[in-house]
C-alpha cells in the first residue's frame, strides 16, 4: 500500500507519522484503553481532546505510552490549544489510507 501523508505538523513537536499498515493500526486499536481514547477523540466536535480527558484510572506515564503507540500508527497527532497539549484524531488521513476502517471499528462500540 502506498504511504500516505501525515497529519499537519505542529511547530516544536516531532512530525506525526504517516498512517501505518492495517496490521499496525489494528494492533494499536486492539488495546481497550487506546480504543477508548480514539472513541473519545472521534466524539469530540473537532476530533481534539485534552490529554487528561482521554483516559481514566491509569497513570500519566501509561497514558503517554498509549499516546505514543497511537501517534506512531498515524492515528493521532499532538497539538496545542490555548497553550495546552491536546491529542487530535487524524481521521481524514486514516480514511484516505484505510477507507472505512475507523468508522467500522467505532460503530462496533455503540
Amino acid at each position: 500500500m502506498a504511504e500516505t501523508e501525515a497529519c499537519s505538523p505542529v511547530p516544536g513537536l516531532a512530525a506525526t507519522a504517516a498512517v501505518a499498515s492495517v496490521q499496525v493500526v489494528l494492533a494499536a486499536l486492539a488495546d481497550p484503553v487506546r480504543l477508548e481514547m480514539v472513541r473519545r477523540m472521534a466524539a469530540a466536535p473537532d476530533r481534539t481532546e485534552r490529554c487528561s480527558a482521554l483516559y481514566d484510572d491509569i497513570g500519566k506515564s501509561t497514558a503517554s505510552h498509549h499516546f505514543k503507540v497511537l501517534r506512531e500508527a498515524g492515528l493521532t497527532e499532538r497539538t496545542y490549544v490555548a497553550g495546552v497539549l491536546h491529542q487530535r484524531l487524524c481521521l481524514d488521513a486514516v480514511e484516505a489510507a484505510l477507507p472505512g476502517l475507523l468508522p467500522s471499528v467505532l460503530s462496533g462500540l455503540a
